[in-house]
C-alpha cells in the first residue's frame, strides 16, 4: 500500500481544485474574459487588472487562430525567443531546453514564442511543426501563441493542440533559440513565464493564476447578465423595446 505525506496530499488536493478551476474557464469564451480582467473598468464585475488602452495584455489583429473550431484553451505560459542563429551563441539553448522548462513547469501550459527575424523573413520561417508540437504536447502543453508562422496545420489539427501564429508556410531555414522563460511580445500582447494565458478563436489575455478564481466567478455573473439583456433584445420589435431592454446600449442620452 502506498502512503501519501501530507504535502503531497495537499499538493493533489490542489492540483485537483486547479484542474476543476480550468476546466470551467476553458466553458467561457475569450471576450468574456477580457471583459472581467480590463475591458469595462466602469463595470464592477471588472477586476480592472490593467489599463485597458495602455498595457498589452491581450493580443492584436497580427494574430490568427488556425483552428477556430477548437474550445478554449488556459495554460501556463512559457516563453521562448527563436531568430537566426549567432555564431557567438550558437549552440548554447536547444528545443529540448524548451521541452524542460514546459516540464517544469505547473500544468497545463502554452508556449508563447516570439520570432525575431530580419524583415524579409518574419512571414517565411514555419517555425513549429508536427513533431515539435508532439513533444510539446508530451509534457502537458496544450497550445501556442507566436507572432511568426508555423506549419504542417494539418497534422497538428489531429493532435487537439490549438495554434495562434502569425501566419502559416511551409518551410524554413536554419534558426536558433535565444533565450528560455524571459518576458516577450507576441501579438501585442507582453507575457511573462508563469501568466495564465486563455485563448479561442478570438485572441489571446492573460492574467495572474492567483486572479483565476475571481475571473471565473465575474465571468459566469456577466454572462449571466448578459443572457438577460439578450432575451429581452431578442423580443424587441422597436427602438423604444430595445431601449427598454436596458444594458449600456440601451441607456437614455442625458
Amino acid at each position: 500500500m502506498k502512503f501519501w505525506s501530507l504535502s503531497q496530499i495537499k499538493r493533489n488536493l490542489l492540483m485537483a481544485k486547479t484542474d476543476k478551476l480550468f476546466a470551467e474557464l476553458c466553458k467561457i469564451d475569450t471576450p468574456t474574459i477580457t471583459n472581467v480582467v480590463a475591458t469595462y473598468p466602469k463595470n464592477p464585475l471588472c477586476l480592472g487588472l490593467y489599463n485597458p488602452w495602455t498595457e498589452n495584455w491581450y493580443t492584436d489583429t497580427s494574430i490568427r487562430c488556425i483552428y477556430p473550431n477548437m474550445a478554449p484553451v488556459i495554460g501556463h505560459a512559457v516563453t521562448c525567443v527563436y531568430g537566426l542563429p549567432d555564431p557567438n551563441y550558437t549552440g548554447r539553448l536547444s528545443f529540448m531546453d524548451v521541452v524542460d522548462a514546459l516540464d517544469a513547469m505547473n500544468k497545463p501550459t502554452i508556449l508563447i514564442i516570439q520570432q525575431k527575424w530580419p524583415e524579409a523573413l518574419m512571414s517565411k520561417a514555419g517555425l513549429a511543426g508536427e513533431i515539435m508540437v508532439t513533444s510539446m504536447k508530451a509534457v502537458g502543453c496544450v497550445g501556442m501563441l507566436s507572432n511568426g508562422p508555423s506549419r504542417d496545420v494539418d497534422a497538428v489539427r489531429k493532435l487537439n493542440f490549438q495554434l495562434l501564429l502569425g501566419g502559416v508556410t511551409a518551410g524554413h531555414g536554419e534558426m536558433a533559440i535565444h533565450a528560455v522563460n524571459v518576458p516577450v511580445s507576441v501579438g501585442g500582447m507582453d507575457v511573462a513565464p508563469g501568466d495564465l494565458i486563455h485563448m479561442d478563436e478570438n485572441g489571446a489575455v492573460k492574467f495572474p493564476l492567483d486572479k483565476a478564481e475571481q475571473v471565473l466567478a465575474n465571468a459566469k455573473a456577466m454572462l449571466a447578465q448578459e443572457a438577460t439583456h439578450l432575451a429581452h433584445l431578442r423580443k424587441a420589435k422597436t427602438a423604444a423595446e430595445v431601449r427598454a431592454a436596458g444594458g449600456s446600449y440601451g441607456k437614455k442620452k442625458g
